[in-house]
């Protein structure tokens, strides 16, 4: 007697070796497509979207590439997750966390042909996982203690995070405003008070750090120009109702003379507000909505600078960095919270004119200016420096360095090898799999730029046999170097979250035998 089927009639099962297979080719395929990203010597992708502008941004960011792309392929979904989440959680890696995902897979999908049970390779790769962490856990450096060497410490993670980015040229310069940045948020994480304006125009090198706030906004006509010990008050309210709106209102007046006298009344109301908002004793006032002329002129007699327009983003951080709140209201002058700063002026970046606050009350507070030729590469700045502040920012908390360049992996490799030779049963193939797919990424920062990655990963293997080494790729003079000489250092922060999301991200997709894929529903028709 034939079984009926108990999924409705478009949804699709697959189940088993099928189930698994798909899994793994959709999971490799994602990390063989950013593959190609990593290292300093890794090449960038267009992204073009499909859209009514056809934008185009060009990047080799791991998290930013993944995002961009609509995939079918559950496990695929699960790699972009994790990519996302590295670069909400530590802001670099996003790379690294889908390839080493991506080898443990390939890795997996050999020892499953081969017979071992998937929960085998689970456990396997479960004490692989702990015996990497240990491995880097012993050799990790903190000169949390010593101001001087810790300094040095950021600038060299700094240059190393944006070595593999378009800044790559310039880093030692782009790495000293990002440790300079970081340093005045005193050990916060909130990346909220550095601001990144980018004005399009100049070089790469043109960029630099402004003590302070920067709106980008004009000032009006008529408006003082230059304000010393301000009082500001960050407002989100409706200034443009002086006018009689007659567009799609009826207003029905037996003589003209009655229109005059409601322009007349709407007058007075908005004079009346303007005077309540003036009565709280400021010299600044900034609106995230328009300011229509008439209550401009009368800030402007009352000498008070008025800005209009500054976008919901520029008010909130006004607001976070002069230590004033939002009003919406005007009523009770004494509830309300004015920000403070001690000079207001106009300055001129490249063309355009912006407006300035200086010495702020939040301290940490400072902007960054981004310039560069063209939209595409300030967009790819602002991104490469934005993975610089995150991981400095971490390292602020927590202070332990590795070295970089294929280091950490190759120290990793060799213990999780010895804990493979020790242990008994099958799990032992699941433990040397995960160590070729941790000497994967070596290989992969030597294929990139071309090296013959064989030849100097078998180097690199032989060089960390000696005790205390430092060897790691070295991918400008194309050979094995010292890593601690070249000055090219990682957070632990993020190697470690790299470790363990690749693992657990590799672990769930072993996990799955079948897939159900289910019927869209159908839109009964309404009639």
């Amino acid at each position: 007697m034939a079984v009926e089927r108990i999924l409705k009639d478009e949804a699709s099962e697959e189940k088993g070796e099928r189930a698994r297979m798909a899994s793994f080719i959709g999971a490799m395929a994602i990390a063989d497509l950013v593959k190609t990203t990593l290292g300093p010597k890794g090449m960038d992708k267009i992204l073009q979207s499909t859209g009514r502008g056809r934008e185009v941004t060009v990047t080799n960011d791991g998290a930013t590439i993944l995002k961009s792309l609509h995939i079918d392929n559950p496990a695929a979904k699960v790699l972009v997750d994790i990519s996302k989440v590295q670069d909400d959680e530590v802001g670099d890696g996003t790379t690294s966390v889908v390839v080493l995902a991506g080898e443990l897979l390939r890795e997996a999908e050999k020892l499953v042909a081969a017979k071992i049970h998937p929960m085998t390779i689970i456990a396997g790769y479960r004490m692989a996982a702990e015996c990497a962490r240990n491995a880097l856990l012993q050799k990790v450096v903190d000169n949390k203690e010593d101001p001087e060497k810790f300094k040095s410490d950021l600038m060299k993670i700094a240059m190393t995070t944006l070595s593999s980015k378009i800044l790559s040229q310039d880093k030692e310069h782009f790495a000293k405003l990002a440790v300079d940045a970081v340093m005045r948020l005193k050990g916060s994480t909130n990346l909220e008070s550095i601001q990144i304006i980018k004005k399009p125009g100049g070089s790469l090198m043109d960029s630099f750090l402004d003590e302070g706030f920067i709106l980008d906004k004009k000032i009006g006509i008529g408006q003082p120009k230059r304000i010393e010990n301000a009082k500001i008050l960050v407002a989100n309210t409706a200034m443009d109702t002086d006018k009689v709106k007659i567009y799609g209102a009826r207003v029905r007046v037996d003589s003209m003379s009655k229109v005059a006298e409601i322009e007349g009344a709407e007058k007075e109301k908005m004079r009346e507000k303007v005077q309540k908002i003036i009565a709280h004793g400021i010299n600044c006032f900034v609106n995230r909505q328009l300011i229509y002329n008439f209550p401009e002129e009368l800030f402007a007699d009352a000498g008070i600078l008025a800005i209009e327009h500054a976008d919901f983003d520029g008010i909130e951080r006004l607001a976070l960095v002069t230590g004033g709140e939002i009003a919406s209201t005007f009523d009770n002058p004494e509830s309300v919270k004015l920000g403070h700063c001690k000079l207001i002026e106009e300055i001129m970046i490249g063309e355009d004119k912006l407006i300035h606050f200086s010495g702020v009350e939040l301290g940490q507070a400072c902007t960054i200016v981004l310039r560069g030729a063209s939209h595409h590469v300030l967009d790819e700045a602002e991104r490469s420096l934005h993975d610089a502040l995150c991981v400095l920012s971490q390292t602020v908390n927590d202070s332990r360095v590795l070295l970089g360049g294929g280091w950490p992996e190759m120290v990793m490799s060799k213990d999780v090898d010895e804990l493979a030779r020790k242990t008994p049963g099958k799990k032992s193939h699941a433990i040397e799999a995960f160590s070729r797919a941790l000497v994967a990424i070596p290989t992969i920062i030597s294929d990139n730029a071309g090296l013959d990655s064989a030849e100097l990963v078998a180097q690199l293997r032989a060089e960390h046999q000696k005790e205390g080494c430092t060897a790691g790729i070295d991918v400008i003079s194309g050979s094995v170097g010292d890593m601690a000489q070249r000055g090219i250092f990682e957070a632990f922060k993020v190697k470690q979250a790299v470790l363990l999301s690749a693992t657990e991200a590799a672990e769930m997709i072993l996990r799955v035998d079948e897939i159900i894929t289910c019927a869209p529903r159908r839109r009964e028709d309404r009639m």
